[in-house]
């Protein structure tokens, strides 16, 4: 498994958590609103950045298709 896959699973499992929902049922709302490859694509990103920086545009990705920056 590369970084980014590892990077990826850490981040959807800490996001859950933040979120009190389920791994899964994020996946799941990710899957649905089209923004897994996007997440995962930004990796470099939401690597260096603070954790809340990638929640707060994983939010907006769901709200309003558009990255938080």
């Amino acid at each position: 498994m590369d970084e980014k896959m590892k990077f990826f699973m850490y981040l959807i499992e800490n996001y859950a958590d933040y979120k009190n929902r389920k791994t899964g049922d994020v996946f799941k709302e990710w899957e649905r609103c089209g923004i897994i490859s996007t997440i995962y694509d930004n990796y470099w990103l939401y690597h260096t950045e603070a954790m809340e920086n990638a929640y707060a545009d994983i939010d907006s990705l769901i709200q309003t298709g558009k990255h938080a920056w």
